[in-house]
């Protein structure tokens, strides 16, 4: 039987009315996903990265690049990560640090409980971590991802890296030693160190995770 046109129009009717609640759906799926005025998505990032002056290099979600900080006249190459959190609303940046001695006798439990106390004292939502993949410690940020610009996010690096190089002391694994008493001397000893240091390169930052200073 074939249908009247007046059923077929009817019947288009009712069928355009079914689907256009979908339609209107994903047009506000879509504009859910655009990223607000301020806020960054993954590729914003990137982009915001170069538009510093920075060489980032994707790794997956992340990117990866090296940050130059000057600190009583001493230039550091710190190797930095940005990277957003899963549901974009913060940025997490991080500067890696030393990796963690192999033998657990080279870790004195002072060290770590000193590592623990600074994070007390750093604020700004920065705080020591230890990465497990690939054994090393990390001194992170997490940042909102709101009313984020280029002169911003500069202010947050520079920010990071001062605390890097102000904790140096506490950080570095240089001065580590089992037999190291609870007092301070492990600090004092890594101070000594990095006053005498000069330019001399104590590690290498061609390669992800390290940090130089020069």
């Amino acid at each position: 039987m074939e249908l009247s046109r007046r059923g077929f129009i009817a019947a288009g009717a009712v069928a355009a009315a079914g689907i256009a609640p979908v339609i209107t759906n994903a047009a506000e799926v879509a504009e859910a996903a655009k990223p607000k005025a301020g806020e960054l998505n993954d590729e914003l990032l990137g982009t915001l990265l170069q538009a510093m002056g920075l060489k980032p290099e994707k790794v997956e979600q992340r990117y990866d690049f090296i940050f130059r900080s000057i600190h009583d006249r001493e230039e550091w190459d710190l190797s930095m990560t940005a990277v957003m959190s899963a549901d974009t609303s913060s940025i997490w940046v991080m500067a890696w640090l030393d990796e963690l001695p192999k033998s657990a006798a080279d870790v004195p439990r002072t060290a770590l409980l000193r590592l623990l106390a600074a994070n007390d004292r750093l604020g700004k939502g920065k705080f020591f971590a230890y990465v497990a993949s690939n054994r090393r410690f990390v001194l992170q940020r997490v940042v909102p991802n709101q009313n984020i610009s280029t002169r911003q996010f500069a202010d947050v690096l520079k920010d990071l890296g001062s605390s890097v190089v102000e904790s140096y002391p506490q950080w570095s694994t240089a001065g580590w030693s089992s037999s190291s008493p609870a007092s301070g001397s492990v600090a004092d000893q890594s101070t000594q160190s990095l006053q005498g240091a000069g330019k001399t390169p104590t590690r290498t930052a061609a390669e992800s995770g390290e940090t130089r200073r020069q």
